[in-house]
């Protein structure tokens, strides 16, 4: 039930956020975006709406096996560790529990969301690194004709055909990247995301729980949808307050495959970062994030609890 409640939540929260995510990711790897009404914009002025939504179509498809697993990792840890402890599954669980068995499912997700991270990050960014690419392109063209001596009534060279994006799809992107990176290239980042996800999830689940505990009245054992809405919306913005830092490490690294690679590793990555614009970059998009999250996260929450009760009256 768990999984299956994890899903349909997991599915609602990426048709919402989707535009938001695409938006923090550029702030987050392009240096010339100061803030988000500025990426907005010179997104929509480029790219208009369906800009927002590139590499959609694989996280739709992945999201509902990653946010199943999530969830029904964290409630079968979460039941095992409390019959290890107190001898039945049903025993109220410590706020010790409730941390590991996030950690835990945030550690275990890492190993399906890493391709699907990889793909959607690099189709997210593609635009601005075809731009880069035939700006330098062009550099060239007039450092070589400033050098040569051209003979007199010679016409101009073209400038040639205007290459297209690099991937074109999600599908052909991780075909693109296992071909040229190899295995490797798919999990590019994927130390930054053990380390976001990991802590990030353990703040998740503990914070719904303690939030659900405040919100719930007197004589109930559950919150009602306004307390179960604001609990998720809370617990998804403190999750994502703790990840942001490793969320841009990782977005870097995930991107840096698209042209001359400029990071080394995760330590490098933050090095040169913090280096080159200040230890402020580690929260670039923080505010984006956490704006995404709390609508996002009610979204997935109340449509955790409400597939999760229907599927058990439809047992019962």
């Amino acid at each position: 039930m768990d999984f299956i409640a994890g899903a349909i939540g997991g599915i609602c929260g990426v048709a919402v956020g989707y535009p938001l995510d695409t938006v923090k990711v550029r702030i987050q790897t392009e240096p010339k975006y100061t803030g988000i009404w500025q990426c907005v914009q010179d997104m929509y002025r480029q790219e208009r709406v369906r800009g927002f939504y590139r590499g959609l179509s694989l996280p739709v498809c992945t999201v509902s096996l990653v946010s199943s697993l999530s969830f029904g990792t964290y409630h079968h840890c979460l039941a095992h560790i409390c019959r290890f402890r107190y001898g039945s599954a049903d025993a109220k669980p410590a706020r010790t529990d409730i941390t590991l068995s996030g950690f835990i499912s945030g550690l275990v997700r890492v190993f399906l969301t890493s391709p699907t991270e990889v793909a959607k990050v690099r189709l997210q960014t593609q635009t601005q690194a075809q731009a880069q690419t035939q700006a330098q392109a062009q550099m060239r063209r007039r450092s070589s004709a400033s050098v040569a001596v051209a003979p007199p009534l010679c016409l101009a060279p073209s400038a040639g055909p205007v290459p297209g994006p690099r991937y074109r799809g999600p599908l052909h992107c991780l075909a693109t990247v296992a071909r040229e990176e190899g295995l490797r290239g798919l999990y590019k980042g994927s130390s930054a995301l053990l380390f976001r996800d990991g802590h990030s999830f353990a703040t998740y689940f503990l914070s719904y729980s303690i939030l659900c505990e405040w919100l719930t009245r007197t004589g109930h054992s559950q919150p009602d949808v306004l307390g179960v809405l604001m609990a998720g919306g809370c617990a998804g913005v403190l999750a994502w307050a703790v990840a942001t830092p490793m969320d841009v490490i990782k977005s870097r690294l995930q991107a840096d495959g698209q042209g001359q690679r400029r990071y080394r590793g995760l330590l490098h990555c933050v090095v040169t970062s913090v280096r080159e614009e200040g230890p402020r970059v580690l929260f670039k998009g923080l505010t984006l994030n956490c704006c995404r999250a709390f609508p996002v996260n009610m979204v997935v929450f109340v449509t955790y609890e409400a597939a999760l009760r229907l599927t058990r009256s439809l047992l019962e």
